[in-house]
């Protein structure tokens, strides 16, 4: 299977703008988190996909690749389905062909599946994107989650529940499950990356938007408005990562940084 791991990055962010620039001990946050994911064997290349010259600059000037994509597009997934149409030379005129397998190679040059991993989150392990590769061999749609000990009432942590067999049920900024009768039932935090098999991402920009998806902003419910499955995986890593939602998150990365580098 041929992955495609795909960050990407706005600059005009309403709670942190300019975040992918920001420096963290000599280096930018873009550049931290494509570090973390060349780490990963499950991919065939990594790409930055952004909207802003700024960021694309950057990324050239560490010997990264990336794409511009349009200001345009709704979300992280939107910006994702483009940047690999760019990256193959997607031919819409492919669609015509009738053999699928000869679409898809004309199409996406052999790219199987994408990994969108989030750009804010420059201390991910990149065994949580081997997870998400693995996952991908018998789902169209993937993502991570791990226990969550703390912080509940954050609304940048998102909390996911899910079904037995380990798909997801709701995603929210809020607390859930609410535990109206004591019980042990663990809550779980939702892990920012997902996976897509390159027909589903497809299949997912063609979606309308949907209330809760709108309500709570967050692109993942539009899949379960319309009544797609998400598989989520319980990661079998320690979560260390922390999303840089504000200036103070950045800080706390910062320190985390300095405190391992002074450790190896």
């Amino acid at each position: 299977m041929k992955i495609l791991g795909i960050i990407p990055a706005r600059y005009a962010s309403t709670r942190f703008p300019g975040k992918p620039l920001a420096d963290i001990n000599g280096k930018t946050m873009i550049e931290c988190v494509y570090e973390r994911a060349k780490m990963s064997e499950s991919l065939c290349d990594v790409l930055v996909a952004t909207d802003d010259t700024r960021i694309y600059d950057c990324v050239k000037s560490f010997g990264g690749q990336a794409v511009m994509t349009s200001s345009e597009l709704p979300n992280g997934t939107a910006r994702c389905e483009q940047a690999v149409k760019i990256f193959t030379g997607y031919n819409d005129t492919a669609s015509e062909l009738p053999n699928k397998t000869e679409r898809a190679e004309k199409n996406f040059a052999g790219i199987d599946a994408v990994i969108n991993i989030q750009g804010d989150e420059p201390l991910l392990d990149p065994l949580m994107i081997d997870e998400v590769a693995e996952l991908l061999r018998d789902n169209y749609c993937v993502t991570l989650c791990s226990e969550l000990v703390d912080d509940f009432a954050n609304p940048n942590v998102v909390k996911v529940v899910l079904s037995r067999e380990n798909f997801a049920l709701y995603f929210s900024r809020s607390l859930i499950p609410y535990k109206r009768n004591k019980s042990d039932l663990p809550i779980y935090q939702h892990i920012g990356i997902y996976g897509y098999s390159v027909d589903f991402l497809r299949k997912y920009v063609s979606l309308p938007a949907t209330p809760l998806s709108d309500a709570e902003s967050l692109e993942q419910l539009k899949i379960l408005e319309h009544d797609y499955k998400i598989r989520v995986k319980i990661t079998d890593c320690k979560n260390e990562s922390v999303g840089v939602d504000t200036p103070e998150d950045l800080e706390r990365v910062r320190g985390i940084m300095r405190c391992r580098n002074s450790n190896t």
